[in-house]
């Protein structure tokens, strides 16, 4: 055999045994599902909204599954996840809001993942107010809700605010009475 046949078998086990020790290897490394842990569920997700009217931009909490109004619009997170200060940031929350129309209709305008990373791509644009996600937080300085929880699958609202007696100042009678179900809670 001349030394070309044999530089060539030589080769060819060569890299057989590299084929099968590097097989071998990743078979070794291979890492396990991605560990769930490294996403940290939070009880608060903060949003920032804009009212294109007066140019006012509100940044305001949400505890998961309550609604919070602005506006015309009902903000309602269902989950918001982070990740630990160590690794990149990834910031997420799945969120419904609705708008109350002009005739007291509630009509779902927007249900879907918003990401604090890229607000502009699943901001909610309506023609008066803009909706986006700037974070979740594990506390709020606004007060956890005391309403007593029923899992009735409706938005819930935070209705543990007592009523004024009848000898309390009566409310400005100019504020628009709100539609059935929606928060009425002045948070200033």
């Amino acid at each position: 055999m001349n030394s070309f046949g044999r530089l060539s078998t030589g080769l060819f086990a060569a890299a057989s045994v590299l084929a099968a020790s590097t097989a071998g290897f990743a078979a070794a490394q291979t890492p396990a599902a991605p560990a769930v842990s490294d996403r940290i569920t939070n009880p608060v997700a903060e949003f920032a909204g804009i009212d294109k009217i007066t140019g006012r931009i509100i940044t305001f909490d949400v505890y998961i599954d309550e609604t919070v109004q602005f506006g015309a619009l009902q903000v309602t997170p269902r989950v918001c996840y982070s990740r630990p200060e160590t690794e990149q940031p990834k910031t997420d929350s799945f969120v419904e809001v609705d708008e109350i129309t002009l005739d007291r209709k509630i009509r779902r305008i927007f249900t879907g993942w918003m990401f604090a990373e890229s607000p502009g791509l699943n901001a909610v644009e309506h023609a008066v107010y803009d909706v986006w996600l700037k974070g979740c937080k594990q506390k709020s300085d606004v007060p956890p809700p005391t309403a007593a929880k029923a899992d009735t699958g409706k938005p819930k609202t935070n209705t543990a605010k007592p009523k004024p007696s009848a000898e309390a100042a009566p409310e400005p009678s100019d504020a628009a009475p709100a539609p059935d179900g929606a928060d009425t809670t002045d948070t200033n």
